[in-house]
Protein backbone atom coordinates (compact mmCIF):
# COMPACT_ATOMS: atom_id res chain seq x y z
CA UNK A 1 0.00 0.00 0.00
CA UNK A 2 2.87 2.66 0.69
CA UNK A 3 4.15 1.53 -2.71
CA UNK A 4 1.49 2.70 -4.27
CA UNK A 5 0.87 6.09 -2.01
CA UNK A 6 4.41 6.69 -3.13
CA UNK A 7 4.06 6.01 -6.63
CA UNK A 8 0.68 8.24 -6.73
CA UNK A 9 2.53 11.11 -4.77
CA UNK A 10 5.39 11.09 -7.24
CA UNK A 11 3.23 11.33 -9.94
CA UNK A 12 1.28 13.94 -9.09
CA UNK A 13 4.18 15.92 -8.07
CA UNK A 14 4.96 15.75 -11.20
CA UNK A 15 2.03 17.09 -12.91
CA UNK A 16 0.85 19.50 -10.26
CA UNK A 17 3.67 19.89 -7.81
CA UNK A 18 2.66 20.26 -4.00
CA UNK A 19 -0.96 20.19 -4.52
CA UNK A 20 -0.84 17.03 -6.99
CA UNK A 21 1.45 15.40 -4.54
CA UNK A 22 -1.64 15.55 -1.98
CA UNK A 23 -4.19 14.55 -4.62
CA UNK A 24 -1.41 11.54 -6.42
CA UNK A 25 -1.25 9.89 -2.42
CA UNK A 26 -5.08 9.90 -2.61
CA UNK A 27 -5.74 8.44 -5.08
CA UNK A 28 -3.02 6.05 -4.90
CA UNK A 29 -4.09 5.21 -1.01
CA UNK A 30 -7.35 4.46 -2.84
CA UNK A 31 -6.62 2.27 -5.65
CA UNK A 32 -4.05 0.15 -2.80
CA UNK A 33 -6.89 -0.07 -0.50
CA UNK A 34 -9.07 -1.29 -3.52
CA UNK A 35 -6.67 -4.16 -4.44
CA UNK A 36 -5.94 -5.10 -0.79
CA UNK A 37 -9.43 -5.37 -0.35
CA UNK A 38 -10.19 -7.59 -3.68
CA UNK A 39 -7.14 -9.81 -3.18
CA UNK A 40 -8.46 -10.64 0.89
CA UNK A 41 -12.31 -11.23 -0.63
CA UNK A 42 -10.70 -13.42 -3.19
CA UNK A 43 -8.54 -15.44 -0.64
CA UNK A 44 -11.05 -15.62 1.94
CA UNK A 45 -13.78 -16.79 -0.77
CA UNK A 46 -10.74 -19.86 -1.97
CA UNK A 47 -10.17 -21.08 1.75
CA UNK A 48 -14.30 -21.10 2.29
CA UNK A 49 -14.40 -23.39 -0.87
CA UNK A 50 -11.66 -25.36 -0.32
CA UNK A 51 -13.20 -26.12 3.64
CA UNK A 52 -16.83 -27.74 2.56
CA UNK A 53 -14.99 -29.36 -0.48
CA UNK A 54 -12.49 -30.86 2.44
CA UNK A 55 -15.73 -31.14 4.53
CA UNK A 56 -17.37 -33.97 2.36
CA UNK A 57 -14.18 -35.40 0.97
CA UNK A 58 -13.63 -36.66 4.71
CA UNK A 59 -17.30 -37.21 5.10
CA UNK A 60 -16.95 -39.67 2.07
CA UNK A 61 -13.95 -41.59 3.44
CA UNK A 62 -15.69 -41.62 7.10
CA UNK A 63 -18.67 -42.68 5.86
CA UNK A 64 -17.04 -45.70 4.17
CA UNK A 65 -14.71 -46.72 6.98
CA UNK A 66 -16.85 -49.54 7.76
CA UNK A 67 -16.47 -51.08 4.13
CA UNK A 68 -19.46 -49.71 2.17
CA UNK A 69 -21.42 -46.45 2.44
CA UNK A 70 -25.30 -46.96 3.77
CA UNK A 71 -28.26 -45.72 1.92
CA UNK A 72 -29.42 -44.33 5.33
CA UNK A 73 -25.90 -42.45 5.15
CA UNK A 74 -26.21 -40.93 1.65
CA UNK A 75 -29.61 -39.68 2.72
CA UNK A 76 -28.28 -38.22 5.95
CA UNK A 77 -25.93 -36.52 3.65
CA UNK A 78 -28.90 -35.55 0.97
CA UNK A 79 -29.95 -33.89 3.87
CA UNK A 80 -27.23 -32.57 5.04
CA UNK A 81 -27.25 -30.50 1.77
CA UNK A 82 -30.43 -29.28 2.48
CA UNK A 83 -29.32 -28.15 6.15
CA UNK A 84 -26.58 -26.31 4.80
CA UNK A 85 -28.38 -24.56 1.85
CA UNK A 86 -26.36 -25.36 -0.81
CA UNK A 87 -26.94 -24.41 -4.11
CA UNK A 88 -27.25 -26.49 -7.00
CA UNK A 89 -22.96 -26.06 -8.18
CA UNK A 90 -22.19 -26.55 -4.49
CA UNK A 91 -24.48 -29.32 -3.70
CA UNK A 92 -22.69 -30.94 -7.36
CA UNK A 93 -19.47 -29.78 -6.26
CA UNK A 94 -19.98 -31.91 -2.78
CA UNK A 95 -21.11 -34.67 -4.52
CA UNK A 96 -17.86 -34.67 -6.42
CA UNK A 97 -15.70 -34.54 -3.10
CA UNK A 98 -17.63 -37.31 -1.61
CA UNK A 99 -17.47 -39.66 -4.34
CA UNK A 100 -13.28 -38.41 -4.42
CA UNK A 101 -13.04 -39.44 -0.93
CA UNK A 102 -15.13 -42.79 -0.97
CA UNK A 103 -12.37 -43.76 -3.64
CA UNK A 104 -9.77 -46.22 -2.35
CA UNK A 105 -6.94 -44.35 -3.40
CA UNK A 106 -8.24 -40.81 -1.36
CA UNK A 107 -5.16 -39.70 0.55
CA UNK A 108 -7.08 -38.85 4.04
CA UNK A 109 -3.54 -37.56 5.78
CA UNK A 110 -3.01 -35.31 2.57
CA UNK A 111 -6.38 -33.51 3.04
CA UNK A 112 -6.01 -32.89 6.52
CA UNK A 113 -3.23 -31.37 6.21
CA UNK A 114 -5.33 -29.14 3.65
CA UNK A 115 -7.69 -28.02 6.19
CA UNK A 116 -5.11 -27.48 8.82
CA UNK A 117 -3.41 -24.92 6.32
CA UNK A 118 -6.63 -23.14 5.07
CA UNK A 119 -7.71 -22.53 8.42
CA UNK A 120 -4.64 -21.89 10.08
CA UNK A 121 -4.94 -24.68 12.82
CA UNK A 122 -7.52 -22.43 14.62
CA UNK A 123 -9.17 -24.68 16.94
CA UNK A 124 -12.65 -22.92 16.37
CA UNK A 125 -13.00 -23.59 12.91
CA UNK A 126 -11.20 -27.04 13.36
CA UNK A 127 -13.69 -28.33 16.02
CA UNK A 128 -16.62 -26.76 13.57
CA UNK A 129 -15.02 -29.28 11.12
CA UNK A 130 -15.61 -32.61 13.06
CA UNK A 131 -18.85 -31.27 14.46
CA UNK A 132 -19.93 -31.86 10.82
CA UNK A 133 -18.71 -35.03 10.33
CA UNK A 134 -19.93 -36.39 13.84
CA UNK A 135 -23.48 -34.98 12.86
CA UNK A 136 -23.64 -36.62 9.74
CA UNK A 137 -22.32 -39.98 10.29
CA UNK A 138 -24.24 -40.01 13.70
CA UNK A 139 -27.45 -38.71 12.74
CA UNK A 140 -29.07 -42.36 11.66
CA UNK A 141 -29.15 -42.60 15.52
CA UNK A 142 -25.56 -45.25 15.34
CA UNK A 143 -21.75 -45.04 15.48
CA UNK A 144 -20.32 -48.04 13.96
CA UNK A 145 -16.67 -48.46 15.42
CA UNK A 146 -14.56 -48.70 12.68
CA UNK A 147 -16.30 -45.14 12.05
CA UNK A 148 -15.45 -43.83 15.59
CA UNK A 149 -11.72 -44.65 15.00
CA UNK A 150 -11.97 -43.23 11.88
CA UNK A 151 -13.20 -40.15 13.54
CA UNK A 152 -10.34 -40.47 15.97
CA UNK A 153 -7.64 -40.32 13.36
CA UNK A 154 -9.32 -37.48 11.44
CA UNK A 155 -9.06 -35.80 15.22
CA UNK A 156 -5.56 -36.32 15.59
CA UNK A 157 -4.58 -35.30 12.18
CA UNK A 158 -5.84 -32.05 13.09
CA UNK A 159 -4.34 -31.42 15.85
CA UNK A 160 -7.06 -32.68 17.78
CA UNK A 161 -7.77 -34.35 20.56
CA UNK A 162 -9.96 -37.24 22.04
CA UNK A 163 -11.30 -34.99 24.93
CA UNK A 164 -12.30 -32.07 21.83
CA UNK A 165 -14.37 -35.64 20.32
CA UNK A 166 -16.22 -35.64 23.68
CA UNK A 167 -17.11 -31.94 23.63
CA UNK A 168 -18.63 -32.29 20.74
CA UNK A 169 -20.33 -35.37 21.11
CA UNK A 170 -21.66 -33.91 24.27
CA UNK A 171 -23.24 -30.85 22.34
CA UNK A 172 -24.96 -33.37 19.72
CA UNK A 173 -26.14 -35.43 22.98
CA UNK A 174 -27.47 -31.52 24.46
CA UNK A 175 -28.86 -30.38 21.13
CA UNK A 176 -30.73 -34.01 21.13
CA UNK A 177 -32.37 -33.69 25.11
CA UNK A 178 -32.89 -30.07 24.51
CA UNK A 179 -35.31 -31.01 20.67
CA UNK A 180 -36.71 -33.61 23.27
CA UNK A 181 -38.20 -31.49 25.85
CA UNK A 182 -35.44 -34.04 28.13
CA UNK A 183 -35.68 -33.48 31.76
CA UNK A 184 -32.05 -32.81 33.63
CA UNK A 185 -29.88 -35.66 34.51
CA UNK A 186 -26.48 -36.29 35.77
CA UNK A 187 -25.25 -37.09 32.33
CA UNK A 188 -26.82 -33.83 30.99
CA UNK A 189 -24.69 -31.74 34.19
CA UNK A 190 -21.40 -33.92 33.12
CA UNK A 191 -22.01 -33.40 29.43
CA UNK A 192 -22.18 -29.64 30.08
CA UNK A 193 -19.09 -29.44 31.72
CA UNK A 194 -17.40 -31.24 29.10
CA UNK A 195 -19.28 -28.85 26.51
CA UNK A 196 -16.79 -26.34 28.09
CA UNK A 197 -13.99 -28.15 28.71
CA UNK A 198 -14.10 -27.88 32.90
CA UNK A 199 -13.69 -29.83 35.56
CA UNK A 200 -16.69 -30.37 38.14
CA UNK A 201 -14.90 -28.45 40.75
CA UNK A 202 -13.92 -25.38 38.88
CA UNK A 203 -14.37 -21.88 40.83
CA UNK A 204 -17.13 -19.55 38.93
CA UNK A 205 -15.02 -17.13 37.77
CA UNK A 206 -12.87 -20.07 35.89
CA UNK A 207 -16.36 -21.39 34.65
CA UNK A 208 -17.42 -17.54 33.71
CA UNK A 209 -13.88 -17.11 32.06
CA UNK A 210 -14.16 -19.86 30.27
CA UNK A 211 -17.78 -19.43 28.45
CA UNK A 212 -16.68 -15.97 27.53
CA UNK A 213 -13.67 -17.14 25.73
CA UNK A 214 -15.36 -20.21 23.99
CA UNK A 215 -18.01 -17.72 22.91
CA UNK A 216 -15.87 -15.19 21.69
CA UNK A 217 -13.77 -17.91 19.96
CA UNK A 218 -16.99 -19.72 18.40
CA UNK A 219 -18.73 -15.82 17.78
CA UNK A 220 -19.99 -17.45 13.97
CA UNK A 221 -19.03 -13.94 12.78
CA UNK A 222 -15.51 -14.27 13.63
CA UNK A 223 -15.46 -17.68 12.39
CA UNK A 224 -17.21 -16.38 8.55
CA UNK A 225 -13.96 -13.89 8.86
CA UNK A 226 -11.50 -16.72 9.36
CA UNK A 227 -12.61 -19.11 6.06
CA UNK A 228 -15.52 -21.02 7.32
CA UNK A 229 -18.71 -21.17 4.42
CA UNK A 230 -21.38 -18.78 5.14
CA UNK A 231 -23.75 -22.37 4.50
CA UNK A 232 -22.13 -23.52 7.79
CA UNK A 233 -22.85 -20.59 9.71
CA UNK A 234 -25.95 -22.44 11.09
CA UNK A 235 -23.46 -24.91 12.80
CA UNK A 236 -21.69 -22.59 14.37
CA UNK A 237 -25.09 -20.78 15.69
CA UNK A 238 -25.69 -24.14 17.20
CA UNK A 239 -22.30 -24.19 18.75
CA UNK A 240 -22.66 -21.05 20.56
CA UNK A 241 -26.01 -22.21 21.76
CA UNK A 242 -24.81 -25.39 23.26
CA UNK A 243 -22.36 -23.63 24.47
CA UNK A 244 -24.75 -21.38 26.63
CA UNK A 245 -27.11 -23.58 27.21
CA UNK A 246 -24.46 -25.68 29.21
CA UNK A 247 -23.16 -22.71 30.91
CA UNK A 248 -26.84 -22.20 32.13
CA UNK A 249 -27.42 -25.68 33.02
CA UNK A 250 -23.98 -25.70 34.97
CA UNK A 251 -25.35 -22.33 36.84
CA UNK A 252 -28.98 -23.27 37.64
CA UNK A 253 -27.00 -26.94 38.98
CA UNK A 254 -24.52 -24.59 41.51
CA UNK A 255 -27.83 -22.04 42.58
CA UNK A 256 -29.96 -25.10 43.89
CA UNK A 257 -26.99 -26.88 45.70
CA UNK A 258 -25.51 -23.84 47.06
Amino acid sequence: MLIAILIGAGLGFMFGKLPGLIIGAMLGYWVARRLVRRVVVSKLSQMQGQFLDSTFAVMGCICKADGHVSGDELRVVEALFERLRLNEAQRESAKAAFERGKADDFDLDAELATVRRVTGGQRALLQVFLQVQLSAIAADGELHPAEHEMLLRVARGLGCSEAEIEQIEAMLRGGQQQAGGGATTQQALTDAYRVLGVEADASDAELKRTYRRLMSQNHPDKLAGKGLPESMREMAETRTQEISNAYDLIKKSREANA
